[in-house]
């Protein structure tokens, strides 16, 4: 019998309020929550000690070739002396696979273990990215996770079993070159079973567990779960997107040059301090920081008994975390079975429908418009939310990596329009039964499980909610009014799984994701049909949605600007060419700051041709405005012609570069032309670099105590060759040929692009 109407909207909002819940409480069990001075016992791995380690890397910018290298260098031994491990320094130069060569020191230690076999690795690195970043997070988190481990291990006087070393890499941030250093050029490199790598993309937010194997992973999905760390954050998926994107960490170089295992340690969220001096002690998460030793704990105790020999496997585990349940996992060979028995139950099911005359094929047709029309208005929006937010508030451009210090609330906005849009769109649908719009949604999510058994099978797991689905369609062919908690219960999978996937894509990858964000929101939506059918005024859902999408759309407005909390990334370079004396003012901001419009003027050029001058930086990034600049005396480098002369056909060249002036930064553009092979300062280029080049990069050399840069290249003996030279200085505010005034408070320097040089150019011809 139908239920009156107040009940049913009492008991619609309850679920509605149940369903908010289980939300909030897949987040709030994501991690653990730091208390400030709480008492534990000296083996404990203790947060406010982690911190105080973090404070004190983090005081200044430490990337290589800057004065507080050194000072966080001789901090890190200090720390391990005191604990009483023999430290060591390895010292070496490497190109890695970008051709950004630098000098890389590596701090060792080594805690002796009972057995010969294979050592377990505590990895980090310890410099800051390049030029700003005090790299409280990325990754002095890292670090101090690790040195406070350490120190808590050590403090119970036992003997491990296997040998652990740690290991705080140097150069990182310019092309793993610490790590490349120690794969291929140290011995203890020959012994490691197996890598724990701890990094941060952002200041905050869970950690989450990533995997790196060549092989498969079965072995180490169940020696990770042995471990039992309490706040496991994981899944398959992550790591296949993962592989897919042109990031990798200390831990790409084990896996690839000496097929080590290993398990990455990172947390993303808050994204916009990523790389900046925003990356500080205040603004790191502490909740972010205690997940990182959650994890360090309980794994450096068992892997450091563990038989690291046996984690190779041929076989893949899909793999998830869901709240109470930690981290659940099954075999590859799972996947098309579970989507087999779900397909068939839902023929079964459905056949049964049409027996009962509870479905009707004319509703089922039905029952596609609105999902197609929902999920295709929400794409339509998510796709072009970033281009129009961009367009409406031009500052954003100068956010490089597309994560706004307002993102949370866009991400929030676009969730609601896509709840209110199928509201909207389903209330125009009322008249069509639950089965019969159930019907069109489970054959949409059998397709989606089908393409991702496909070409993501590490996304297996997206057929455990539409298990709950099934059941709920169950349910209503044989109920006429079920119990919309069951629903709830039933819809649980859905929301655990998905919903942390909406505000990862956008803060993880940029709001230019807010697509994702958008589409998977309308999926988890008809998900829950079962429960919003029993919402007799979606209408008024709809509304109080869509109210909600204009109140974080009006809250996001008010904190689109910029302030001391939230400051503007601004740029300012000067740079001469010393072949023709001319100097520019030049800037990479897109919306010019007014600090910055003191010396570009109000209305500045367009580059043109300068713009052709596109020096590496993270996104691709090229000069947006300059005006004209009084030449200063900048000392050019000194060119020397080592030798030149052939051998067997081809043309050896070797040149050195010498500065005259205080540099960080040396970057060298060929023409087109083949470069056979290429050593700097002795160290050959990677061959396959060299193959794929482009733009004319041939290195970027991070200049330390600075040194030379000597190029030896092998030629195609009948092409003549030029080289561009970018010599580049971090000194313009500082430099005592200018003048330029400190940032104004809201303001910072742009990461990801050489930032406030002094930038000489010069042209060879050979």
């Amino acid at each position: 019998m139908p239920q009156p109407f107040e009940m049913r909207k009492s008991t619609s909002i309850l679920s509605f309020l149940l369903i908010l819940l289980a939300i909030y409480w897949v987040f709030h069990s994501m991690m653990p929550e730091y208390h400030e001075n709480t008492k534990i016992a000296i083996s404990s791995f203790s947060t406010d000690k982690a911190l105080a380690r973090v404070k004190a890397i983090s005081k200044a910018p430490h990337a290589v070739g800057f004065p507080a290298h050194q000072t966080v260098q001789d901090y890190i031994l200090w720390e391990l002396s005191e604990m009483g491990l023999e430290t060591s320094l390895q010292k070496g130069y490497s190109g890695g696979d970008w051709a950004n060569f630098s000098k890389a020191v590596n701090i060792m230690a080594r805690i002796k273990g009972s057995s010969a076999g294979k050592a377990l690795v505590l990895l980090s690195h310890y410099d800051s990215s390049p030029h700003s970043s005090l790299g409280a997070s990325d990754a002095g988190s890292g670090v101090a996770t690790i040195l406070e481990g350490i120190r808590a291990f050590l403090s119970e006087n036992t003997i491990p079993a296997n040998d652990i070393i740690i290991l705080f890499t140097d150069a990182e941030e310019l092309g793993l070159n610490g790590a490349d250093l120690f794969v291929n050029e140290h011995p203890w490199a020959n012994k490691v079973g197996l890598v724990l790598n701890f990094e941060a993309r952002g200041s905050g937010g869970p950690s989450y567990m990533l995997i790196e194997t060549n092989g498969g992973n079965a072995n180490m999905i169940r020696e990770f779960t042995r471990a039992s760390p309490e706040y496991p954050v994981a899944n398959s998926l992550v790591y296949s997107i993962y592989k897919m994107l042109p990031n990798d960490t200390d831990l790409t170089v084990f896996r690839e040059d000496k097929d080590i295992e290993g398990f990455n340690f990172a947390f993303i969220d808050d994204h916009f301090d990523y790389h900046s001096q925003l990356d500080n002690y205040e603004r790191l998460d502490r909740n972010s920081l205690a997940h990182q030793g959650s994890y360090l704990m309980p794994l450096l105790h068992y892997f450091g008994n563990s038989d690291l020999d046996s984690l190779k496997s041929t076989d893949d585990y899909v793999y998830f975390n869901l709240p109470f349940f930690k981290l659940l996992s099954y075999p590859f060979n799972w996947i098309w079975p579970m989507f087999g028995m779900a397909l068939l139950l839902f023929l079964i099911l459905t056949v049964q429908g049409f027996r009962k005359n509870v479905l009707l094929i004319r509703e089922v047709g039905k029952g596609f418009l609105p999902l197609l029309m929902s999920l295709l208005l929400t794409g339509i929006m998510g796709y072009f939310s970033w281009p129009l937010l961009k367009s409406v508030y031009p500052q954003y451009k100068d956010i490089l990596h597309g994560f706004t210090y307002n993102g949370h609330a866009y991400i929030a906005a676009f969730v609601f329009f896509s709840i209110g849009l199928c509201f909207w769109t389903y209330q125009k649908f009322q008249k069509v039964s639950t089965p019969n719009l159930l019907v069109p949604v489970i054959l949409l999510w059998l397709v989606i499980c089908a393409l991702v058994n496909l070409y993501l099978p590490g996304a297996g797991f997206f057929i455990i909610p539409v298990y709950g689905l099934l059941a709920s369609y169950l349910v209503f062919l044989n109920q006429e009014t079920p119990s919309p908690f069951l629903m709830v219960i039933l819809a649980l999978p859905a929301l655990w799984i998905y919903t942390p996937f909406i505000k990862m894509f956008p803060v993880g990858l940029g709001l230019t994701m807010m697509v994702a964000a958008s589409v998977l929101t309308t999926l988890v939506f008809v998900l829950l049909l079962p429960v919003f059918s029993y919402y007799q005024r979606k209408s008024r859902w709809a509304y109080v949605s869509m109210f909600c999408f204009i109140a974080c759309l009006t809250a996001a407005h008010f904190n689109s600007g910029f302030s001391v909390h939230n400051p503007k990334p601004t740029s300012l370079l000067y740079m001469l060419d010393s072949d023709t004396g001319s100097a520019k003012w030049v800037t990479y901001e897109q919306k010019v700051s007014d600090w910055a419009k003191v010396y570009l003027g109000a209305t500045p050029e367009i580059p043109g041709l300068l713009g052709d001058k596109k020096i590496s930086s993270k996104y691709g990034t090229g000069f947006s405005f300059l005006s004209d600049a009084p030449q200063k005396d900048i000392p050019a480098p000194v060119i020397e012609k080592i030798r030149d002369t052939l051998i067997a056909g081809d043309r050896f060249l070797t040149i050195r570069i010498t500065p005259q002036r205080d540099v960080n930064r040396l970057e060298v553009y060929t023409n087109e032309i083949a470069i056979l092979d290429a050593k700097i300062n002795g160290i050959p280029l990677s061959p396959l670099f060299l193959q794929t080049r482009n733009g004319g990069k041939l290195v970027t050399h991070y200049i330390s105590d600075n040194e030379f840069t000597e190029l030896a290249l092998k030629l195609p003996p009948d092409l003549a060759l030029e080289l561009t030279l970018y010599e580049a200085s971090n000194d313009l505010l500082r430099n005592p040929l200018f003048s330029i005034p400190k940032r104004p408070e809201d303001a910072i320097p742009m990461p990801f692009v050489l930032n406030d040089a002094i930038l000489l150019v010069k042209t060879l011809h050979y």
